[in-house]
């Protein structure tokens, strides 16, 4: 039997859209998450995302990795994003007597600039993972990610110097009308989404830190079970450990050059002592 995720793309988009239909329809028999992976894009949150997903007692969206609900489709309402998640009764049927936890994963909800306050607003309670990785190895990846998407045209060192430029207004045009995508925002922010200290602290703001757990991929690619242990306390799921613990949707390529190395390692060292001092521990890439 073909897996969804294995799927033929045509496959996956007439699921999608059928399910978008029947959605909702049915919106009033659905789950909402109970908690989410908000980030970081390119922070290994396929790999985490997977392992979640295959516990027993957790359900996904249907076709769906992610809905970006809250950062791009936030008009279509609570009803359509309710509409992309399983029926509670089946879900409760296939755990077997374990409530089940639904979730999803989007990397761009922790750094968009309305993302977190629609979440806290149209989720009380709910819990949210965020997976770090070394911003300057992100950086690097997110535009070799970009450039193989068809988004980005520029090599990396002319990427970062036209960021400021791309960026500039777009925070602003984003929170004065609530339908507007920023392309520049969401595929060219390879610096700024770097900045985790100012996005961390805006979270504990809004939920609180008992319901934020921050992990890093750096962790989780060299000791899977202990990070994915943690994780699952912090939810309040059962102990269980997937058969094994696969990298996906890596991008190889060529290693960052020398020089560019050290601007972005000087660029972010004030944002990570920042986070370092938030967290009241060093972030994985600098132990």
């Amino acid at each position: 039997m073909i897996s969804r995720r294995d799927a033929p793309q045509w496959v996956k988009e007439a699921g999608r859209a059928a399910t978008r239909a029947g959605g909702r329809l049915t919106s009033g028999t659905r789950m909402l998450p109970d908690f989410l992976m908000v980030g970081t894009q390119r922070g290994g949150t396929t790999s985490l995302f997977r392992a979640l997903a295959a516990h027993p007692a957790t359900v996904q969206p249907n076709f769906h990795k992610g809905v970006h609900y809250f950062d791009v489709n936030y008009p279509r309402g609570l009803a359509w994003y309710r509409g992309h998640f399983p029926v509670r009764a089946l879900a409760e049927r296939r755990t077997q007597g374990t409530a089940p936890q639904a979730f999803e994963s989007a990397g761009y909800y922790m750094h968009h600039p309305l993302a977190p306050e629609r979440i806290a607003r149209d989720l009380p309670g709910v819990k949210l993972i965020v997976l770090l990785r070394d911003p300057v190895v992100r950086a690097y990846s997110a535009h070799k990610h970009e450039l193989a998407r068809g988004f980005e045209t520029e090599p990396f060192e002319r990427a970062l110097d036209l960021e400021p430029e791309r960026l500039a207004g777009e925070v602003e045009k984003i929170k004065a009308d609530p339908s507007y995508v920023s392309h520049g925002h969401r595929h060219h922010s390879y610096l700024d989404r770097g900045h985790y200290a100012d996005q961390i602290e805006r979270l504990f703001a809004l939920f609180g830190r008992d319901r934020v757990h921050v992990a890093f991929a750096e962790d989780f690619f060299s000791e899977p079970e202990a990070c994915y242990d943690s994780i699952l306390e912090f939810l309040g799921l059962p102990p269980w450990r997937p058969e094994s613990f696969e990298r996906h949707n890596a991008r190889p390529g060529s290693p960052l050059p020398d020089d560019l190395q050290r601007r972005l390692a000087d660029h972010y060292a004030p944002w990570d002592d920042k986070l370092a001092a938030l967290l009241g521990a060093e972030p994985a890439w600098r132990r």
